[in-house]
């Protein structure tokens, strides 16, 4: 029996109905469009990971951190400290915009898909432009200043220019710098005494979300598709099975 986890309706060719598709869907067709096929025509979706309930709490503490200064007008601490122009801003949708498997959602109409992603902060800045923010923690050594050149820090860049994007498609003015909100958990204590301390930076990002609509147009086409395409040639899953079945093969010869 195929593994399968129905969280929303398979997509038909040539549906007429406009057909969801999230930021992190957007990212696994970049990773690979054949899992990406699997999951949304026929509901067979990669093995789930543990839920990062650590990343979570820290997601939840800097909300209402950041609320908290939001309701009194003033800059936050950390905007200060690096000099930024800009506020934590109150907006009627926010609260909405920041719910998993809500977000904020745009309907492309060249591909009739409705994109959507949930954002964690947004601040605006003294030319009243919205500006982006994302919540991210680790532990690992040194400071982090700025982003590197690994897969999932692309996937961070394209995360943010998704939120960007669907802001500016639901008609706010957005600022083209975006930026993260980086906690990492210190390590170089003597001990642990119920608690871990963050060494929080502010990590900045000039946006580009000019690619977002060439792949929407590839994503469409990938969903019209009556065949499996092929897998995207860096993804373990793919790679995973196919191994399997050459193991399973050599034992039936």
């Amino acid at each position: 029996m195929a593994y399968e986890r129905y969280r929303s309706p398979a997509y038909r060719p040539g549906q007429s109905a406009p057909f969801k598709v999230s930021r992190s869907k957007i990212d696994l067709f970049i990773e690979c469009p054949r899992c990406f096929w699997l999951e949304t025509r026929l509901k067979i979706s990669r093995p789930g990971l543990p839920g990062w309930s650590l990343n979570s709490a820290v997601d939840h503490l800097l909300k209402l951190e950041f609320d908290a200064i939001r309701a009194g007008g003033v800059q936050h601490p950390l905007q200060k400290k690096y000099g930024i122009d800009a506020r934590p801003v109150a907006h009627d949708k926010l609260n909405a915009w920041r719910q998993n498997f809500q977000g904020v959602e745009a309907l492309h109409e060249p591909t009739n898909l409705l994109i959507t992603g949930a954002i964690d902060d947004l601040w605006q800045n003294g030319k009243d432009e919205y500006i982006v923010v994302d919540y991210k923690s680790t532990s690992r050594a040194g400071t982090i200043y700025k982003l590197g050149s690994k897969p999932w820090d692309d996937q961070y860049r394209r995360q943010l220019e998704v939120y960007q994007w669907l802001l500016r498609q639901n008609g706010l003015k957005v600022s083209n710098i975006g930026y993260w909100v980086y906690c990492n958990a210190l390590k170089n204590k003597d001990g642990f005494d119920g608690k871990l301390e963050f060494d929080i930076t502010l990590v900045s990002h000039k946006g580009n979300d000019s690619w977002i609509e060439p792949k929407l147009m590839k994503i469409k086409e990938c969903l019209e598709m009556p065949d499996i395409p092929h897998p995207g040639v860096s993804c373990e899953h793919c790679r995973f099975i196919r191994s399997q079945q050459k193991a399973f093969s050599s034992q039936k010869s």
